[in-house]
């Protein structure tokens, strides 16, 4: 599975931005689906998740009720929508493709075999 990442940009404080996870290959929809970012001088972590159908998802506690993952197996894509960002937002975020599973998405990156290149998001103050 390759993965593209994009829609990262600019945007101000209390803003949004929609990022799109674009995947090749016919098994797109056996993957769980997952988001995560790295900021400048810290590890990567864990952002949101989406499972193989689109049914369950996994958000870590600093961007629950503000971002929202969806996938449409269809059009082999995998969205981010992140509304009221804040400063603290600001980093490369890089989607990722694991093997779907009976169960929640996962959070740790170990789980997680295929990664896109990664897009920008910075939140001005």
């Amino acid at each position: 599975v390759q993965l593209q990442a994009s829609g990262g940009g600019l945007v101000r404080a209390g803003g949004s931005l929609r990022l799109s996870c674009a995947a090749s290959g016919r098994t797109f929809s056996s993957y769980d689906m997952g988001w995560f970012r790295q900021a400048p001088g810290k590890e990567r972590e864990f952002v949101a998740a989406v499972s193989w159908r689109g049914g369950v998802t996994n958000y870590a506690d600093s961007v629950k009720g503000r971002f929202t993952s969806s996938r449409d197996n269809a059009k082999n894509t995998v969205y981010l929508q992140m509304n009221s960002l804040q400063p603290d937002d600001t980093a490369v975020y890089y989607c990722a493709a694991t093997l779907g599973s009976l169960f929640r998405p996962a959070s740790q990156s170990a789980r997680y075999d295929y990664w896109g290149q990664g897009t920008l998001v910075t939140v001005s103050s």
